[in-house]
């Protein structure tokens, strides 16, 4: 596509109409070779251990992104940016929705004390998701990696919280070391959970497995185990808690959001690779997820601590949203589809893709 449709498209789109059902991503018109910052859907949620629904986040979002009003007093020309997200692949979605089942059988033997009687059956399960696992690992490595490769900003959008890893593999192979926000109300730093090597609850365990990978800044955490706890105290601040619970003390305190935020961001490198689990919200903002937790950030401040990432001249080298489940009401697509929005857009503001008010360029 020539630049001079591209300035067409620009020219012809109205920022004020409705959002259009025949565009793309929040109505907008660009194609992902066209666009600056490419959303790449994972409809995958074989591991989830509690409630399933999270394969069809990507495409509730996609459908709630039309009614999100596309002005920010901060941003106002971000629709400009070129903002895209790629169609689901097919194989992908019917791969999770085979799996799926199988693992949830396995997972109701492990419930039941795996009884002998299932044990011929279930046996081999483990072995089966886990090759699958691998299999989405080098797809979304080698899709993530060409679109880097080819300039783009990139923003991984699942499924469930295993979907990024593959991202985080191809992102390790072109930055000698970065750090990652992890805002969630798990740790997931569980080792091959319940037998799953690539378990949406084992997602920063295997993170922490590239040596790229120098800092794990979380945030908002308010359930974990003891072998995650343990793990995070022999990291040697590798690993940085900012709890629910030391969140809540500092505001308890009167502590303004904008010293913790402070304190979160001076633990963070230069270079920040973002991951969010919509849990890491109050569950008033994601009933639909699949393991909510009572707690957790307000919007206005998850948005605000992004927004501070990007004015500490820090880049955004690229991120993920997972864990939103349409459920039985629209409201989990349109929160989701907002905070996409904001993600993506703010990525861009700190790759020098996108002025920001009051904010310097800090491209490499």
């Amino acid at each position: 596509m020539s630049q001079i449709s591209l300035a067409q498209k620009i020219a012809n789109f109205d920022p004020n109409a409705l959002g259009d059902a025949a565009g793309g991503l929040f109505g907008l018109p660009f194609t992902p070779e066209e666009a600056q910052v490419v959303v790449v859907p994972v409809p995958w949620e074989v591991t989830v251990s509690y409630r399933a629904g999270t394969a069809q986040g990507p495409a509730a979002i996609r459908e709630a992104s039309l009614q999100v009003d596309l002005y920010d007093p901060e941003l106002p020309e971000a629709w400009k940016l070129g903002l895209a997200m790629e169609e689901e692949d097919e194989a992908i979605a019917q791969a999770s929705r085979e799996l799926r089942p199988v693992a949830a059988d396995y997972i109701g033997w492990l419930e039941a004390g795996q009884p002998a009687r299932g044990a011929a059956k279930h046996g081999q399960v483990p072995a089966q998701i886990t090759a699958e696992g691998q299999k989405l690992l080098q797809w979304l490595k080698a899709k993530t990696g060409a679109l880097l490769d080819a300039g783009k900003a990139v923003a991984v959008l699942g499924g469930d919280h295993s979907t990024p890893l593959g991202y985080l593999h191809a992102l390790a192979e072109r930055h000698s070391e970065f750090g990652i926000l992890q805002i969630d109300a798990h740790c997931d730093l569980r080792p091959a959970y319940e037998g799953f090597q690539y378990s949406h609850a084992s997602i920063m365990y295997n993170a922490l497995e590239l040596p790229q990978v120098k800092k794990l800044v979380q945030v908002g955490i308010r359930d974990m185990c003891q072998q995650e706890a343990d793990l995070i105290e022999h990291s040697v601040g590798r690993v940085a808690l900012f709890g629910q619970r030391f969140m809540s003390e500092e505001k308890f305190a009167k502590k303004s959001w904008k010293k913790v935020c402070g304190k979160i961001i001076a633990q963070l490198p230069q270079k920040v690779y973002i991951s969010f689990d919509i849990d890491g919200l109050d569950p008033k903002l994601c009933p639909g997820t699949g393991t909510p937790v009572p707690g957790g950030l307000e919007y206005e401040e998850a948005t605000y601590l992004l927004r501070q990432i990007v004015r500490s001249g820090r880049t955004i080298i690229g991120l993920d949203l997972n864990e939103v489940a349409p459920g039985d009401t629209e409201w989990n697509g349109i929160v989701g589809a907002r905070l996409l929005y904001q993600l993506c857009n703010w990525m861009a503001v700190s790759q020098g893709r996108l002025a920001a008010k009051g904010v310097e360029s800090s491209a490499d």
